[in-house]
């Protein structure tokens, strides 16, 4: 193997290794284990930026790793264990789709980030067009567990997956400004924010973060 490959290779391991991850945030079943894997997916995001930074030799792309180890890895996390902590919820969690058709429809979507994106790119760097297919399915699969857990407090972990892929896609693509990375990183935060209050004012009302007291509430469940 030459030494031109190696950017290439490990940028692709630490890509490929933060998708893994979205995967193990679909299979978990317990909220520890799911705010777990999301502050390891954070650690690996910022893995793959501090490399980004290496190879185009962009320093602002060093500041976007340290922001993304310090929230996604550690402040995050660590907030999310108080809320669990603090309403007691150490148990598992409620699902719209089993775990096993999730898993399916989470490599169905691989297969359409593939399909869309590496046609669309053809004209693009090798490593560019990868880094992108591997983001969009970040993406896909942060979306797809907002859609298939019933818990808010999982829901807003895979919103914060979802920006994850945003993040990975900007640090992937050579020139993009760093202002660029954080203001995409804070309008998502920001609405994390929102559904954070959105899961307290379910809690104090409902006492349950499971997303199904609404649609009793309303009257849709008998």
């Amino acid at each position: 193997m030459s030494f031109g490959q190696i950017p290439y290779d490990v940028a692709h391991l630490l890509g490929g290794a933060v998708l893994l991850l979205s995967f193990v945030l679909l299979y978990q079943r317990r909220i520890n284990a799911v705010i777990n894997a999301f502050a390891t997916q954070g650690a690996l995001l910022a893995a793959a930026a501090l490399w980004q930074g290496w190879v185009q030799d962009a320093t602002g792309l060093y500041l976007t790793a340290l922001i993304a180890f310090a929230a996604k890895a550690v402040l995050i996390p660590l907030a999310l264990r108080a809320v669990v902590r603090r309403f007691d919820l150490h148990r598992t969690v409620e699902t719209a789709l089993g775990i096993g058709p999730s898993m399916i429809a989470g490599v169905a979507l691989v297969g359409l980030a593939i399909m869309v994106v590496l046609p669309v790119t053809a004209g693009a760097r090798a490593l560019a067009r990868e880094d992108l297919a591997l983001a969009l399915s970040v993406v896909l699969l942060g979306m797809l567990m907002m859609i298939t857990r019933r818990n808010a407090i999982t829901q807003v972990v895979g919103l914060l997956s979802l920006e994850n892929g945003l993040i990975l896609a900007a640090v992937g693509v050579t020139g993009m400004p760093l202002v660029v990375e954080l203001s995409t990183a804070a309008l998502v935060l920001m609405v994390a924010i929102i559904a954070g209050i959105f899961a307290f004012e379910i809690r104090e009302r409902f006492d349950s973060l499971d997303i199904g007291f609404l649609e009793r509430h309303r009257g849709e469940r008998r």
